[in-house]
Order: structure tokens, then C-alpha cells, then sequence
């Protein structure tokens, strides 16, 4: 019989495969016709994945394309294609030079031609071109405050589309008459189109006005041109795309549970659109197991059983530490789960990488918070400093994959045996 932290492990595994986007994007092709030139453009995370996927479909029958993804997260040269790999979640030099080979690709298309643009998470900043009076470093500096400040992806990207030439249906402005099918990959609660990866070929839902209502809000601090840019209406009318979701959130708490079931939990998902502050939901889901450990009684969920949330939780930034969101929950979950036996807690974001680190996520149980206090480190603390990472990497709880291949938001799993 497997412990709990192996069932995780193989849960973790399980999910991940799932939602690799290869099958998704091959049934988005299959049986669509594509006349004239054929272009492709791959931006975000998983784009080298899902750029892969497109040439094995089509073959010969894409003229040309370029891949534009997070820096490690290529995986080989694929013959017809440049790979471009630029900074996320900030945006650098490499981001522009990603979007000015995208514009040149179709600049001479015509209405004959077909442009096939994957979009995965992560493309607000590795698709990046600022529009004219807007400096790479007033969109580096404006995305640092929204990191920082708690803002949620919905209103990091109201902002950040105005920004850029790129976003908000511009890019889809400056294809002319070529027609688009765009294959998206969703990292954003509810799938707003508008919002995954900033709506490069989408109409813009957002207004000027919230804009100026989340700059308020937050107390972000513009010089003039941004608020000149934020003040420019966005498309709202894109006529020459079609566009296709393969994969989001959802399913991978789907896939999950059905993970769990098959190694005989019973598997409750709680929700996909989980948008709280990071350590409450770790605090969250570890009163949860409290109850079903201590209080057992007083519950109808009996053991064994996968209590799963999926989404995108914020991080406000108090300290100076090293981690991410995930890592977050994770050591806030150990915390409360400190010497529960037969619990675990992992959360994990589907991409591989969590905030500025190179891990995905941590994975906690009840003896967690012993092995951080033999390492002379104080969870509290070292919570309160935003610094997850060292604390879950003394007790050797995190969770390191690599790059993944997909995007599809975050994961949160409890397992009670």
C-alpha cells in the first residue's frame, strides 16, 4: 500500500499528463482546411508544446512560424521555426524581438492567407510590444507594482493590454484581412478570452475607465504617457478570427479526482475558480483536514478522500523572501496540518514554475513544520517574509518538475487516508 505522499506524487503525475495540450491542439486541426500561406504564431508557456503538435498535424503545409515562450521552456529546434525565448512575468528585450518576428511573418498576408496562433498563459509577457510613448521599462515597472500589490490576472492585464500594440485585439488589427484561427490554452478563471494572454486577437471587453479605476484602487503610480496610453480605447470588434479553448483549469481538477479515485480516494472538488489570498487558502484547505481528522464525526466526508480546488490565488508582498503563490498555500497548509499523520497537502502550478523559482509548487504533511524547526527555521516568519521557498526547501518540500508543457492555472489537492 502506497503512503500518502507517494499517492500524491503519482496524483501530481497523473494530472499534468492530462492536460498536456498536444491531443487538444491535434483535434483543433483536425479537418480544417487552410488555403494560401500558412502562418504560425505560438506564444506563452506552453507554446513550444503546442507549436510541436501543429507541425506534426500540417506538415509542409505551414509556409512559416515562430515560437515565442518562457526562457528553459524550449525543447529542440522544429524544422520552419524560429524559437524565440523571452522573460515572464516581467517582459524584456526578447519579448519585443518575439512580437516584431510575429508582425513581420504577417505584415504581406492576404485574405487567401491563414494565420494559426496558439496562445498559451504566460504570452502578456513574453508577446510584448509597448505602443508608441510607452518604454519597456514603464510596462516593467507597472507590472511589478500589479505583482506586488495583489492585483488579480483580470486586472493586471486590463492594464497591461493598453500598454502594448500587441494586446488587446491590436495584434489581430495588424494581421489586415488574413484570417486567424486561434488555439487557446486557458490559465484564466472563466476562460475570458479577453484576458488569456491579454487578448492579443480577441475584442477587448475592459474599458479605459477600469483601468483608471484598478490604477486608483491600487494606488499605482504613472507617469503621463501611461495614463495617456491607459486613456486609448482597445478594439472592441475582431471580425477575422475564429477561436477554439482546449484546455483550462477545470479540467485538470477533473483530472485529478479521477487520479485520486483510481488509488480508492474519495474525490470532492471544491471549486475551479479559486481567487483568494495564497496563505488563506492553504489555511483554508488545512482546517479542513483538521476537521476530518479531529472532528470526524461532525463531517459527512469520510476518509479516504481528495479535496481539490483549482485556480489562481494572489500573493501580497510584505517581506523580501524567495517563492510563489503555491509554495504559499503550501507552507500556510503545513502549518495547519502540524501533526496530523495521514494527511497530505501539495499545491502546484501547472506550468512547472511558481513565481520567480524553479519550483512548481510544495507538498506538505504532519511532520512538515518539525523538520523546518530542526533546520533552526520558523514557519511564521519566514510566511510573513513571502519566503516559501526556503522554508519548504529545508523541510524538502518542494515539488520540482521542470517545465511541464502545459498551463492550465493552479492546483490545490488535500488527501486524507
Amino acid at each position: 500500500m502506497n503512503t500518502v505522499r507517494e499517492d500524491a506524487k503519482i496524483i501530481i503525475k497523473q494530472s499534468i499528463n492530462a492536460v498536456l495540450p498536444e491531443a487538444a491542439v491535434t483535434k483543433a486541426l483536425v479537418d480544417k482546411e487552410f488555403t494560401g500561406r500558412v502562418v504560425v504564431v505560438a506564444i506563452g508557456k506552453a507554446a513550444w508544446n503546442m507549436a510541436n503538435a501543429t507541425k506534426k498535424a500540417l506538415g509542409d503545409k505551414i509556409t512559416e512560424g515562430v515560437i515565442i515562450t518562457k526562457y528553459q521552456h524550449s525543447k529542440g529546434d522544429i524544422e520552419g521555426f524560429q524559437i524565440i525565448e523571452a522573460g515572464h512575468p516581467v517582459p524584456d528585450l526578447n519579448s519585443i524581438k518575439g512580437a516584431d518576428k510575429a508582425l513581420e511573418l504577417v505584415k504581406d498576408l492576404t485574405e487567401e492567407d491563414h494565420i494559426i496562433f496558439l496562445i498559451s498563459g504566460g504570452g502578456s509577457a513574453i508577446f510584448e510590444k509597448p505602443m508608441d510613448g510607452v518604454k519597456l521599462e514603464d510596462i516593467k515597472e507597472i507590472t511589478d507594482q500589479l505583482l506586488g500589490c495583489g492585483a488579480d490576472i483580470i486586472e493586471i492585464n486590463t492594464i497591461r493590454k493598453r500598454l502594448s500594440a500587441v494586446k488587446g485585439g491590436r495584434f489581430a488589427d495588424l494581421c489586415g484581412q488574413s484570417k486567424i484561427y486561434a488555439i487557446v490554452l486557458s490559465d484564466v478563471i472563466g476562460d475570458r478570452l479577453d484576458s488569456i494572454a491579454s487578448g492579443p486577437v480577441y475584442p477587448d471587453q475592459s474599458t479605459s475607465k477600469e483601468a483608471l479605476d484598478i490604477v486608483k484602487k491600487y494606488d499605482l503610480q504613472l507617469n503621463n504617457n501611461l495614463k495617456k496610453a491607459l486613456s486609448k480605447e482597445t478594439p472592441k470588434n475582431v471580425e477575422n478570427c475564429e477561436t477554439v479553448i482546449t484546455g483550462s483549469v477545470s479540467e485538470l481538477c477533473k483530472a485529478a479526482a479521477n487520479s485520486a479515485k483510481t488509488l480508492g480516494y474519495e474525490p470532492i472538488i471544491l471549486s475551479s475558480t479559486l481567487d483568494c489570498e495564497a496563505k488563506e487558502a492553504g489555511k483554508f484547505m488545512s482546517a479542513i483536514a483538521r476537521e476530518l481528522i479531529i472532528n470526524e464525526s461532525n463531517t459527512y466526508i469520510k476518509k479516504p478522500c481528495a479535496i481539490i480546488a483549482g485556480g489562481e490565488t494572489l500573493v501580497k508582498l510584505n517581506g523580501n523572501g524567495k517563492g510563489g503563490r503555491n509554495q504559499e498555500i503550501a507552507l500556510a497548509g503545513a502549518m495547519g496540518i502540524d501533526g496530523l499523520e495521514n494527511v497530505v497537502l501539495f499545491s502546484l502550478g501547472s506550468d512547472g514554475t511558481d513565481g520567480p523559482t524553479d519550483a512548481a509548487g510544495g507538498i506538505v504533511d504532519g511532520l512538515s513544520v518539525t523538520r523546518m524547526k530542526e533546520a533552526q527555521i520558523v514557519p511564521e516568519q519566514y510566511l510573513e517574509n513571502n519566503n516559501s521557498y526556503n522554508a519548504l526547501k529545508a523541510s524538502k518540500d518542494l515539488i520540482i518538475t521542470g517545465s511541464t508543457g502545459t498551463n492550465v492555472n493552479d492546483i490545490i489537492v488535500l488527501l486524507c487516508q
